[in-house]
Formats: structure tokens, C-alpha cells, sequence
């Protein structure tokens, strides 16, 4: 397949944006997935696509937040392995089973998600109590939420924030920086896997991440520098953007349908 320059030029623009959101709050996918199947290529290779940029994205966040010293690496390791071997497994078991029962589950639990973050005095600048160990941390939230984002993706960074604040007790800078780490582990184990399937579109997929890495600098930037000011209401509103958009893609011919009839009712 051949695309214009106009083309490659709105996803770069798409990309960059998108990438400078996923770096704060997540939800990145939410831009460029439709994006992507706007470009008129097919639903597997926009999901393959988005990990290739998506990817970049995350890999220069976590850098950032590593050279600022806000993440050590070494205190990750076991928590990288796990939410890698979990993406990698989703990314397999994805091309053979049915994910349409997480689509019917996902946007309560995005905005449950909202909720906590917007009503949570814990959730702040400041850490908290630590309720669960590292080591556990790894094989819950790493490999659950990692799995989670090779079967099927929309809201792992809103889960993997989550799941920092609640059972590690990081505020809301520490557990942005360390979500990126985790989210570029479950991307790249998840790129690979589709790489394996032949499914990216390697001419979109450099330009976005081009556009996303530049994003994500900016992005990652902000967060150290304004804190869960920034974060905090970023993660809300991205958790319901992605509910609703959801919510739509599932129900809304149904919602459209009551709409007409309610407005006939109406006069």
C-alpha cells in the first residue's frame, strides 16, 4: 500500500498528540486506533501499528523519568518480566479467542477507575501506605494488567496507575513514571508478537512514532514538573473519554434508535 504525504502528515500530527497524553494520563490509543482506521488499513494492522509507535512513545517517557531519577530499573525487574511474558501471551491468545466480553466489562471499570482518582484524598503528591509487596505486585498487577494489554489494550495506563497508588502506595508522579516503564515492557512484548504475524505497516507506523516520541517528551516533562495538579484530572477524564467512546462503538445505534423514538414521543 502507498499513502500520500498529506496522510503521513495528519498521523504524525495525531501521533504527537496522542503521545504527549498517553505520557500524562494514558489512553493514547484512544486517538490514533481511529486514526489509523481512518488511513484505511484493517482493524489488526492499526492494533500492530499502534504498538510500533506506541512503543516510542513510552520508551522515551521512561527514559526521561528514569534520568530524572523518579523510576530505578533495577527495582523493576521482576515486575518487567511479568507484564512482559502477560502482553506477550494476550497478543497470542487474542488472535484466537473472542475479546468482545472485555468490551461489555471495561467501560464500568474505566469509570470506577475515574471515580477513585477523583474522590481519593490519597491520591496526591504525597506517598501512601504500601499495601502489598513488590514481588506480589509483579504477579498481579504486572502480569494481569500486562496480559490485558496484549489481549485487548484501551485504559492499561489508567489500570496500571491504579493499581501503583492503590496496592504500592506511590503518588501520583511516581506512579506515572513507573506506569510508563511497565506500559513500553507490555507494547514491545506486544509488538513483537504482531511483528511475528506480519501484521505492521512499517511507513505509518516510524512516522507516528516519530510524532509520538516527540509527544511524549513534552508530555513526561509536564508531569515532573506540575505533579498530580496535571495527572489527577488527566486520568479522569481520560478514563471516561475512553468509557464513552466504548460505550458508543458497542450501544450506539441502540442509543441512536431510543433518541428517535424519545424525540417523536417529545413532538
Amino acid at each position: 500500500m502507498e499513502f500520500g504525504v498529506d496522510l503521513l502528515l495528519i498521523l504524525f500530527a495525531v501521533a504527537a498528540f496522542a503521545g504527549m497524553v498517553d505520557s500524562i494520563a494514558g489512553g493514547g490509543g484512544l486517538i490514533t486506533i481511529p486514526a489509523l482506521l481512518w488511513a484505511g488499513i484493517t482493524p489488526a494492522q492499526a492494533l500492530a501499528t499502534n504498538k510500533l509507535q506506541g512503543s516510542f512513545g513510552s520508551l522515551t517517557s521512561s527514559i526521561n523519568f528514569i534520568r530524572k531519577g523518579y523510576v530505578d530499573p533495577r527495582d523493576m525487574v521482576l515486575a518487567i518480566v511479568l507484564t512482559f511474558a502477560g502482553s506477550a501471551l494476550g497478543t497470542v491468545l487474542v488472535q484466537m479467542l473472542d475479546a468482545s466480553i472485555l468490551l461489555k466489562i471495561l467501560p464500568a471499570l474505566l469509570i470506577l477507575i475515574a471515580l477513585y482518582f477523583l474522590f481519593s484524598p490519597r491520591v496526591g503528591d504525597i506517598d501512601a501506605h504500601q499495601v502489598i509487596s513488590k514481588s506480589a505486585f509483579a504477579f498481579t498487577a504486572g502480569f494481569g494488567i500486562g496480559f490485558y494489554d496484549g489481549f485487548f489494550g484501551p485504559g492499561t495506563g489508567s489500570f496500571f496507575s491504579i493499581a501503583f497508588v492503590a496496592l504500592l502506595g506511590f503518588n501520583m508522579t511516581k506512579a506515572t513514571a513507573h506506569t510508563k516503564v511497565l506500559n513500553f515492557t507490555s507494547n514491545f512484548a506486544s509488538l513483537v508478537m504482531f511483528i511475528a504475524g506480519g501484521e505492521v505497516v512499517w511507513m505509518i507506523g516510524l512516522v507516528m512514532a516519530v510524532g509520538s516520541l516527540i509527544g511524549a517528551q513534552i508530555g513526561s516533562h509536564l508531569v515532573m514538573k506540575v505533579g498530580a495538579r496535571l495527572v489527577r484530572p488527566l486520568l479522569v477524564v481520560t478514563s471516561i473519554a475512553i468509557s464513552i467512546k466504548l460505550i458508543i462503538d458497542q450501544y450506539g445505534s441502540t442509543i441512536s434508535q431510543y433518541w428517535d423514538q424519545i424525540r417523536v414521543w417529545i413532538g
